[in-house]
């Protein structure tokens, strides 16, 4: 019995330590070597924006006499980025609604507010009704707000031809500040400069927030933060609205 007992707790063990293996990640992060197929050699942030354009991917190869894996960087082909693009929309799909805002209720009516964007251009949606809205609620330093933009983006030129679709983003920064930022990050949402006012207004405290408001003016959608569904959803609302 206790020769029994000892091979129990043998693989036991034996499991335990191939699990442990099997389940351990080579997962980049800052101390990963990144590299191109020119051999020059990115340093995090710089490889990390690459990332989030949506241009770029990494793929890990093992290099003789290194004991860690090195990630190769490379530019996709519009057939892997399509292909990216179409297992991520499948993949949250799947996935549970994002939380709501808690400070918009879907179903209620939403108070417009007359806006001028950073270009000059001015919105009054009391007026100038019949539209579905999509709001967002960011600020500069907000890694979410930034890291979530390359695909905010998609999303506005998808339907940019949709007279009826508007996308504004409502910026906590001043003028000077966005001006800069947005030079080497475009974000093609009509965004509002100095929104401090409309996101007390609405009692948005948590960043980013995300609404869309529909053509009869109700909220049909809203959430916070960041989760991998976000923008499935808000793209599932404003087809839902047309």
């Amino acid at each position: 019995m206790k020769k029994i007992f000892l091979l129990l707790i043998f693989w036991a063990s034996v499991g335990f330590l191939y699990a442990q293996t099997t389940t351990k990640t080579n997962r980049p992060d800052e101390n990963t070597i990144v590299k191109d197929d020119a051999g020059n050699v990115y340093q995090y942030a710089i490889w990390q924006k690459l990332l989030q354009t949506g241009e770029y991917a990494i793929r890990s190869v093992k290099v003789v006499g290194e004991e860690n894996a090195t990630f190769l960087l490379y530019r996709m082909s519009e057939e892997e980025k399509a292909e990216k693009k179409r297992k991520k929309e499948a993949y949250a799909a799947t996935l549970p609604k994002p939380r709501t805002s808690g400070v918009f209720i879907d179903g209620k009516k939403f108070s417009f507010d007359k806006m001028k964007t950073l270009d000059g251009l001015k919105f009054d949606f009391k007026k100038d009704t019949g539209k579905v809205v999509v709001f967002n609620f960011w600020f500069i330093n907000c890694p979410p707000c930034k890291h979530e933009i390359p695909e905010l983006n998609d999303l506005a030129e998808k339907y940019k031809e949709h007279k009826n679709v508007v996308f504004v983003a409502i910026a906590l920064d001043d003028e000077v500040a966005l001006k800069n930022f947005l030079r080497f990050s475009p974000f093609n949402y009509n965004i509002i400069p100095n929104g401090r006012f409309y996101a007390e207004k609405h009692g948005v405290k948590s960043y980013p927030t995300h609404l869309v408001v529909g053509k009869d003016g109700l909220i049909k959608f809203s959430t916070i933060g960041l989760a991998t569904n976000t923008v499935f959803w808000i793209d599932k609302t404003i087809s839902e609205q047309l």
